[in-house]
C-alpha cells in the first residue's frame, strides 16, 4: 500500500550498475596481472592482494549480477521480485572473504618461519600500479553508486578499500626489502591484509544475515516507529509490528491498529495516508497497516502469542 520514489531509486540504481561494470573490468583485468607477478617475483604479500582482488572481482560480479536479477519484475512465485538475491550475494561474499583471510595466515606462517627470496623492484612497480587501480577505483565507486545505504555497494567498496590498503602494504614490504634486506616484510603486509580481509568479510557476513533473518534495519529505531503511529488521536494502539528489510535501502513495516469504532472509511483512508507520509520520511517506503476495532481478537499473531505465553507464565510463578 506504500507509495515508492521510484523514479530516484531508478536511476541511483541505473547509476549503481554502472559504477560497478566499470570497476568490475578494471579489477579483474589488474587482478590478472598482479596474480602473474606475485608469481614472477614471489612475493606473498602480491598474490594475498591479487587473491583480495579476486574476491573483489567475485564481489563486483556477484553484485552486477544481483542488480540485473533485481530488475526482473516480481512474479507470483517471488512476490518481491529477486531483491533478495543481492543480500544473498553479499552473504557469499562475506564468507568467501573469511576463507581467502584463513588461507593467507596459513601461507604468512610458513613463510615467517623461512623467509624466500622475493624480487623486490618487480613488486614495487606491481604494488604502485595496484594501489593507482584501487583509487581509481574507490572513486568511480564513491562518485557513481550509493555506497552508503545500498548493502551490495558497499560490499564492494569496502574490498576496494581493504586492496588500496593491500597495495600500500606490498609497496611498503617492497622498499623494506630493497632497502634493508629484511625478507619477514613480505609475509607481514600479507598478514595485514588478511586481517583487513578478514573484518570487512565479517562485518558484510553480519549485516546481510541481519536482512535475512528480517531484523529490524540497523537506520530503524523501533520505538521512533511505535510513538510515531500511535502519537496519532485515532489510533488507540498497535500491535503485532515487524519491520524488516526487503533488500538494502528498501524497508517494510506491518502491524495492526487499534482505532476508534466510529471512523467512517474516508477517515481510515485519510489516516493511513498521514502515517505513510510520517513513516516515509524515516525510511519505511512499504507499509501495511491493519485497523481493527478494540473487540477484535488478535490472538493468532506471532508477537501477541508471545506476550500471552509469557503472561500465561507469570501467572503461573505468582500462583506457585
Amino acid at each position: 500500500m506504500g507509495h515508492n520514489h521510484s523514479h530516484s531509486h531508478d536511476h541511483t540504481h541505473h547509476a549503481n550498475k554502472k559504477a560497478l561494470m566499470i570497476s568490475f573490468i578494471i579489477i579483474t583485468t589488474y587482478m590478472i596481472i598482479e596474480a602473474i607477478g606475485g608469481f614472477l617475483t614471489n612475493s606473498l604479500a602480491l598474490l594475498s592482494d591479487a587473491g583480495h582482488m579476486l574476491s573483489d572481482a567475485i564481489s563486483l560480479g556477484v553484485g552486477l549480477l544481483a542488480f540485473t536479477l533485481g530488475e526482473k519484475v516480481a512474479d507470483y512465485s517471488k512476490t518481491y521480485g529477486y531483491k533478495r538475491f543481492e543480500i544473498l550475494a553479499a552473504v557469499f561474499n562475506g564468507v568467501t572473504l573469511i576463507i581467502i583471510a584463513l588461507f593467507i595466515f596459513y601461507e604468512a606462517f610458513h613463510r615467517f618461519t623461512n623467509p624466500p627470496e622475493v624480487a623486490s623492484t618487480g613488486m614495487l612497480v606491481i604494488g604502485f600500479i595496484g594501489l593507482l587501480v584501487n583509487i581509481l577505483v574507490a572513486w568511480i565507486l564513491l562518485r557513481g553508486g550509493d555506497t552508503k545505504e545500498n548493502l551490495n555497494l558497499r560490499a564492494a567498496f569496502l574490498h576496494v578499500i581493504g586492496d588500496m590498503l593491500g597495495s600500500v602494504g606490498a609497496v611498503v614490504a617492497a622498499l623494506v626489502i630493497m632497502f634493508f634486506g629484511w625478507g619477514w616484510a613480505d609475509p607481514l603486509a600479507s598478514v595485514i591484509v588478511a586481517l583487513l580481509v578478514l573484518v570487512s568479510g565479517w562485518r558484510v557476513t553480519k549485516d546481510a544475515v541481519q536482512v535475512l533473518m528480517e531484523g529490524t534495519p540497523k537506520n530503524i529505531e523501533i520505538k521512533e516507529i511505535i510513538s510515531i503511529i500511535e502519537s496519532t488521536p485515532e489510533i488507540d494502539s498497535i500491535h503485532d509490528l515487524h519491520v524488516w528489510s526487503i533488500t538494502s535501502g528498501q524497508n517494510a513495516l506491518s502491524c495492526h491498529a487499534v482505532v476508534d469504532n466510529n471512523l467512517s472509511i474516508q477517515e481510515c483512508q485519510a489516516l493511513l495516508r498521514t502515517i505513510e507520509h510520517k513513516l516515509e520520511h524515516k525510511g519505511i517506503g512499504h507499509v501495511t497497516i491493519q485497523m481493527e476495532s478494540a473487540e477484535h481478537s488478535h490472538e493468532d499473531s506471532i508477537l501477541c502469542q508471545q506476550k500471552h505465553e509469557n503472561k500465561v507464565h507469570s501467572h503461573q510463578h505468582m500462583h506457585n
